[in-house]
């Protein structure tokens, strides 16, 4: 689960990269930290010592992974990149919020 979150990361990265310089410091800053706190909350949930805990953990992964579709959703209406290629990132991570909830279901039942 963390490795297509990370990739995520990454090419959000990449795509935000490219911008306009007007909107650097607003939404891709703000789609960059959402992305990355993706695998960022993945990775500190499973060191937990509880599996409560890391569903606690991956619920937050799913918010900011409902951050990130919403600001690509927006990125891509305003034509700050490539539309194709911020198409590609929405399906991304629409497959990695059908993964990443499974998971958190599968968790949470075996701290029950």
């Amino acid at each position: 689960m963390w490795h297509p979150a990370h990739a995520l990361a990454k090419a959000v990265y990449d795509v935000t990269a490219r911008f306009p310089a007007a909107h650097r410091y607003g939404i891709a800053t703000q789609l960059q930290r959402a992305a990355l706190s993706v695998p960022a909350n993945i990775s500190e949930g499973a060191k937990r010592e509880s599996a409560a805990e890391f569903a606690r953990f991956l619920n937050i992964a799913e918010a900011s992974l409902a951050e990130v579709q919403y600001l690509l959703l927006m990125s891509r209406e305003m034509a700050l990149g490539p539309a194709d290629r911020i198409a590609e990132l929405e399906a991304d991570a629409a497959m990695l919020a059908r993964r990443l909830h499974a998971l958190k279901v599968v968790v949470r039942r075996q701290a029950a």
